[in-house]
């Protein structure tokens, strides 16, 4: 109802930074003058339409495409977990391997890349000053040593595929399963790893507001946290609002397509597109009925067009948060909920009235005669009917069981009844499994546990794996890693020799098990395998490994490339193969500039490297690559009511100015699995206040 207030008063407030900014241009962060740029005025635009890093399933939606037209539906249902149903994979007539070849997607893969930065994009003058400070820095210091590492790639990064490590987490706990009465949230959203940090702490009061929590920068209000009467959070509900249409076009003109056996004309827009130093770019944008035209195959009469459900009007990414941020019971968060088109996620609320909740939101296409899996014809013959009203997505309030509890895994109730407008692709379940395992307890959970919970360690992938190794010999240093694997207590943590070994195992598994299963054809397409899906075929092998023998072949010469691979990196000493160092598993932040500053700017701009456990598996989740690029870089634990106890995290602080204090203040103790209190009585926030400013009204 007040969107267009909030949001028009929000970019004012901004504006009027950057106009104070822009009239003394030396006030900028350093960022500014390397690149040669001023900040220019926001609009409401920039607020409603952040769209780029949300997810979308149009590039899985592709890679299976052309999967199916090089080996078929029905191995790739054999490589690929699909659940809980059987999808449609089939390709219609036209849509084969010829049609889906070239850049469809290069244009909206760009869209969404990081920002990356090239030597000519930084002015003459910053240069010239960063090769001074670079030569003073030569002669008073010595250059680092990377330290090589087998299966890294030089910035240590592994180079198999981290494409299923991010996720997140978050629970809700009703009073009578915990230790002091009162109901629990806790929250930790996965995301890319970076400075400056993606979120931003924030506690807002005004009349009608006191909530407490973090959002992102670009966008008003609170996502994740409480307003002193229920605390939310989020995770990914898989939601797939994207479909490849592909089109036939005609001879002679390639600015119609067929539609209901008639042709269409695409809309043309024209723009003029400022680019510094280089003037005005013209460009011709195309569009089908159906969204943005992002490919021709003119020579072939083919044009492909991605249709979005997030384009709907009313789509504005995380501002239905405005409502739940003054949402004042269970029914009022619901309502809230109603307006949260994308993205698709699990809400989950507890309130001081002793409710918990769960509703999936996200915007929702029904599909009647086809999965969304795959690329369709756009000539209407497969088109969506309608929406899922969000209230008849999942949900759930006061279960039994005394929780609730989300890890991007499927939660979809068994006997929920609307499943054309629900997905198949979920992520790997061992998170949510632990959570739940922990959860179920029949215990009294105490916020220690819950705190222990969210950075918790334990991998259920090394707990199944491991036994595995028990009636199988090797040789050497390989029998001495299997026995240090046979006493473990499969806790993925810092300084544990036995981690390092099990991670470099799970990764070979993963690598091999790629290489094996997956058929040269459907390689450049098919990146990488979930690892429940090759943990099913370990327990099952006469599926894909064609009886136990041949698995356990497949089990040993693993484990025996991943000790190679720790000897060749860290030395023949097992006691030297802890997890956590730098060589193996650490969290290093690199500035967007950072290969292109002095190494005294750098101390100032890059962060680590330090110590960290788990893998993408673990609830304390840290991704897959031995340099962590995602996973928790925000956490809240809330007890509900009792609001000065609830804890935080925001790595690697709140500011992106490198000059701050508090640009890296959260870094370390965010590595070492800490949390900072979430003040919210107005008597705390003025005890422990850092500093205090007034704004005063001009007279």
């Amino acid at each position: 109802e007040n969107g267009y207030e909030i949001i028009t008063a929000y970019t004012d407030g901004v504006n009027a930074y950057i106009e104070e900014a822009r009239a003394q241009p030396d006030s900028l962060p350093f960022e500014f003058h390397a690149l040669g740029i001023l900040p220019e005025p926001w609009t409401p635009d920039v607020v409603i339409s952040r769209h780029q890093g949300l997810l979308g399933n149009i590039g899985e939606e592709l890679a299976i495409g052309r999967a199916v037209a090089a080996i078929g539906e029905e191995k790739v249902r054999e490589l690929l977990w699909f659940h809980p149903k059987r999808p449609d994979l089939t390709l219609q007539e036209g849509i084969d391997a010829d049609a889906l070849a070239g850049g469809i997607l290069d244009l909206y893969e760009a869209y969404r890349k990081p920002v990356q930065f090239q030597a000519e994009d930084l002015t003459e003058a910053f240069k010239e000053s960063e090769a001074a400070r670079q030569m003073v820095h030569r002669m008073n210091t010595a250059m680092p040593v990377v330290p090589g590492s087998a299966g890294l790639r030089s910035d240590g990064v592994s180079a198999f595929p981290d494409s299923l490590s991010l996720g997140s987490n978050n629970w809700v706990v009703s009073g009578k399963k915990t230790s002091n009465g009162l109901p629990f949230m806790a929250n930790d959203p996965h995301r890319r790893i970076a400075v400056p940090s993606l979120r931003y702490m924030a506690h807002l009061v005004a009349p009608g507001w006191n909530v407490i929590g973090g959002g992102e920068p670009e966008i008003p209000g609170i996502s994740i946290g409480h307003n002193g009467i229920g605390a939310w959070g989020l995770t990914v509900y898989r939601t797939d609002g994207e479909d490849l249409m592909v089109y036939k076009t005609k001879p002679g003109d390639p600015n119609q397509y067929w539609y209901q056996e008639a042709w269409t004309p695409m809309e043309v827009v024209r723009e003029r597109i400022p680019v510094k130093d280089k003037g005005v770019h013209e460009v011709e944008l195309k569009y089908s009925r159906h969204g943005p035209v992002v490919f021709q195959d003119t020579m072939n009469h083919r044009a492909f067009a991605v249709r979005c459900a997030w384009l709907e009007p009313g789509g504005s990414p995380y501002l239905a948060s405005l409502r739940m941020d003054q949402a004042r019971s269970w029914e009022e968060f619901r309502e809230a909920c109603r307006y949260s088109h994308i993205p698709g996620e699990n809400m989950v609320w507890a309130d001081t009235a002793g409710n918990i909740g769960w509703q999936a939101v996200g915007i929702a296409p029904i599909r009647r005669n086809f999965s969304g899996l795959v690329p369709v014809p756009g000539d209407g013959s497969f088109e969506w009917d309608g929406y899922l009203p969000i209230p008849e997505k999942p949900n759930k309030l006061n279960p039994e069981k005394g929780y609730i509890a989300t890890a991007n895994q499927n939660v979809t109730p068994e006997d929920y009844d609307q499943w054309e407008a629900i997905g198949y692709s979920w992520s790997d379940s061992f998170r949510g499994q632990r959570i739940d395992e922990v959860l179920s307890d029949s215990l009294l959970l105490s916020e220690k546990v819950m705190r222990k919970l969210q950075v918790d360690y334990f991998s259920i992938p090394a707990r199944e794996l491991v036994p595995y190794l028990g009636p199988l010999s090797f040789d050497a240093l390989a029998g001495e890693a299997r026995e240090r694997l046979l006493s473990w207590d499969f806790e993925l943590t810092s300084g544990s020799v036995p981690a390092s070994i099990y991670v470099a195992w799970e990764n070979q598994i993963r690598r091999q098990a790629w290489e094996r299963f997956v058929p040269n054809e459907a390689k450049p397409h098919l990146s990488s395998l979930q690892l429940e899906r090759i943990l099913q075929w370990v327990h099952r092998p006469e599926q894909m490994f064609k009886g136990a023998a041949s698995r356990d072949a497949f089990l040993i010469d693993c484990f025996q490339k991943a000790v190679e691979g720790l000897e060749e990196t860290l030395g023949p000493d097992q006691e030297d193969w802890h997890y956590g160092q730098e060589a193996l598993k650490h969290s290093r932040m690199l500035h967007p500039l950072s290969a292109h500053l002095s190494p005294e700017r750098q101390a100032r701009t890059d962060l680590g490297p330090l110590p960290r456990g788990g893998n993408g598996y673990t609830p304390g989740s840290t991704g897959n690559n031995y340099r962590q690029t995602s996973g928790a870089s925000f956490r809240v634990l809330i007890p509900v009511g009792d609001w000065d106890r609830a804890l935080g995290t925001n790595s690697p602080g709140q500011s992106g100015d490198p000059d701050s204090p508090f640009y890296s203040n959260l870094f370390e103790p965010w590595a070492k699995d800490q949390y900072f209190p979430l003040r919210y009585s107005r008597d705390s926030i003025v005890k422990y206040a850092y500093d205090t400013e007034y704004f005063l009204p001009l007279r």
